[in-house]
C-alpha cells in the first residue's frame, strides 16, 4: 500500500495548523480504499478520514493513519418530471455540487451555497445553514465500514440526523468510510427564506418571484460578507453550535438582554445566536497570539499564521468559560477536535 509516511496536514485543514500525521493515503477509488482497509488491519492504528478538512481542529501530531476521501464523480440515479435523485461520490466538492444542481434548477440545496468540505462530510455533520439542512435532501448513504469492509446502505432516518449531528459523528464516529450519498432534490423548487437575512435581501418580492439561482447568490454574498475567506486567513467556520434554552432560560435572559436574537426550535425551546453570546462577551476580533476570533463574524475563530491547535483550542475554551459566566449558557463546538 503506497502510505505517505511522516505527511504534514497543513494542506489538508483549513484552518492551515501545522501538523503531520504517522501515515496518509489518499482514496481515490473503492479499490484503493480496501487496499487501504487491509494496511490498517496490519498496522493497527487509530484512522482519520478527512474530506476537505474544514470542520476540523488538529491539535497534535497523529499517531494513527489519515485517509483523504477523493472519491469523484456523480450520476442521475432516477429523473422524473417530480424530482431527480442524484448520486454523488463522497469526495466531491460540496460548493461545486451545489453549483451544479442551482445550475440545473433543481432545489433543495441552494441555501447551503459556498459551504466548504466535501459530499462524504455533508451528511456527518448535518450541515446546515440559512433554513435548510442537508437532511432534508438525503435519501441515503453508502459506507463502507474500515474494521470489517462491509458495505453498508444508511437510509435517512438510518443517519439519526440531529442538530450539526448524525450516527457518524456519534454512535458510528470513526467507524465508516462514505463512499456515496444520494440526494433528492425537486424539479419545482420552491424558495426558503425564513431567515431574516435572506428575506432581508428580496424584501419588497414575492416568494413566488425568487428563483433558486437569485438564493445561492445571495447566500454567497452573505457568506462573504461574515466569514474570512480560508485560503487567506485560516478558519473553519463556526467554531460553536447555537445553544439550544429552554423557555424560563429565554425569559430570564430576556429580562437583562431585549435584544438577545432567539428563534423557535421544538417545543418550549429556543436557538439562541451563538456568535452574539461571544460578541457580548468582548471576544470579537480579539486574539490570543496567533489564534484569534475573526472580527467580521464572533462565531469563527481564526488563525492569524502560526497558532498551533492546542492555542486555538485553549481559546475556544476561554471563550465557553466566559459566555457561560455572562448568560449561564454552554457553548458546545460544532468543530470536530482531534
Amino acid at each position: 500500500m503506497p502510505a505517505k509516511k511522516d505527511f504534514s496536514l497543513k494542506p489538508y485543514n483549513t484552518f492551515g495548523v501545522d501538523v503531520k500525521c504517522r501515515y496518509f493515503i489518499e482514496i481515490s477509488s473503492i479499490r484503493k480504499l480496501y487496499e487501504a482497509i487491509r494496511f490498517l488491519k496490519n498496522v493497527k492504528l487509530p484512522v482519520l478520514v478527512l474530506g476537505g478538512g474544514s470542520n476540523v481542529l488538529i491539535t497534535k501530531d497523529f499517531n494513527g493513519v489519515v485517509l483523504l476521501n477523493r472519491l469523484k464523480g456523480k450520476e442521475i440515479a432516477e429523473d422524473n418530471d417530480e424530482y431527480v435523485l442524484l448520486k454523488v461520490n463522497g469526495g466531491e466538492d460540496w460548493p461545486g455540487l451545489v453549483d451544479y444542481c442551482v445550475n440545473n434548477n433543481w432545489g433543495g440545496v441552494e441555501n447551503l451555497s459556498l459551504i466548504p468540505g466535501t459530499a462524504g462530510a455533508a451528511p456527518f455533520q448535518n450541515i446546515g445553514a440559512y433554513g435548510m439542512e442537508v437532511k432534508d435532501v438525503v435519501t441515503t448513504v453508502e459506507a463502507i465500514d474500515l474494521s470489517s469492509g462491509e458495505r453498508r446502505l444508511f437510509s435517512n432516518a438510518d443517519c439519526a440526523f440531529g442538530y450539526r449531528n448524525s450516527v457518524f459523528k456519534s454512535t458510528e464516529r470513526g467507524k465508516y468510510f462514505v463512499t456515496t450519498v444520494v440526494l433528492k432534490l425537486t424539479k419545482k423548487p420552491k424558495v426558503n427564506l425564513d431567515y431574516a437575512p435572506l428575506k432581508n435581501a428580496f424584501e419588497g418580492r414575492a416568494e413566488d418571484d425568487v428563483t433558486i439561482q437569485e438564493v445561492s447568490e445571495a447566500v454567497k454574498k452573505i457568506r462573504r460578507s461574515k466569514l474570512p475567506d480560508p485560503e487567506e486567513t485560516g478558519n473553519a467556520g463556526s467554531f460553536f453550535k447555537n445553544p439550544v434554552v429552554d423557555g424560563a432560560k429565554m425569559k430570564e435572559l430576556l429580562s437583562r438582554y431585549h435584544d438577545v436574537p432567539a428563534y423557535p426550535f421544538g417545543e418550549n425551546q429556543f436557538k439562541l445566536a451563538a456568535g452574539w453570546l461571544i460578541e457580548k462577551s468582548g471576544w470579537k476580533g480579539k486574539r490570543m497570539g496567533d489564534a484569534g476570533v475573526s472580527s467580521k463574524q464572533a462565531l469563527v475563530l481564526v488563525n492569524h499564521g502560526n497558532a498551533t491547535g492546542k492555542e486555538i483550542l485553549i481559546l475556544a475554551n476561554e471563550i465557553r468559560k466566559s459566555v457561560e459566566h455572562n448568560f449561564g449558557v454552554k457553548l458546545e463546538f460544532e468543530v470536530r477536535v482531534v
